[in-house]
């Protein structure tokens, strides 16, 4: 069986980042789609509301699931025999970045490749700080995320 894990913050997930995992569920048997705790970041929503969200948006990718993890991704893919990390790229900017951790992770674990996937045009402006900004101005939310994500913006932001 082929596994790759999709780690992100997801605070919270957007259409481009479903985009992504529906590409990477056509690729794999399995996509465990990992919700990182970084201490350092402070999120919006809590760990149990982002799950609930992912799993929501997910539930019509069977082969996908929803896991937390606090530490580095390479031990979480060794722990789940996985072959592959895949990371969304949506500009020249994103690449600079993910290849030094693509670099990093294939120092410290050499079987393991990165994956790097570009979800569809109309979502490469996309990113959950931009959704946040939008939500707290009371916007439209319905074209750059799933429903499970735009009720729960609307109910933090009272609209």
């Amino acid at each position: 069986m082929k596994i790759a894990i999709y780690p992100g913050s997801f605070d919270p997930i957007t259409n481009g980042h479903i985009d992504v995992i529906e590409r990477a569920t056509k690729m794999f048997d399995r996509v465990n789609v990992v919700i990182g705790i970084n201490s350092k970041k402070k999120t919006m929503f809590t760990e149990n509301e982002r799950l609930e969200m992912v799993e929501e948006s997910l539930s019509h990718l069977p082969s996908a699931q929803v896991a937390f993890h606090s530490g580095l991704i390479v031990d979480y893919a060794v722990d789940i025999d996985a072959t592959a990390i895949v990371r969304g790229l949506r500009s020249v900017t994103d690449f600079e970045y993910e290849m030094q951790i693509a670099l990093m992770n294939r120092k410290m674990q050499p079987s393991l490749q990165t994956v790097f996937l570009m979800p569809h045009e109309k979502y490469t402006y996309l990113n959950s700080s931009i959704i946040r900004e939008i939500a707290r101005y009371k916007q439209d939310l319905s074209e750059f995320v799933p429903e499970p994500v735009e009720r729960r913006l609307k109910e933090k932001f009272d609209y």
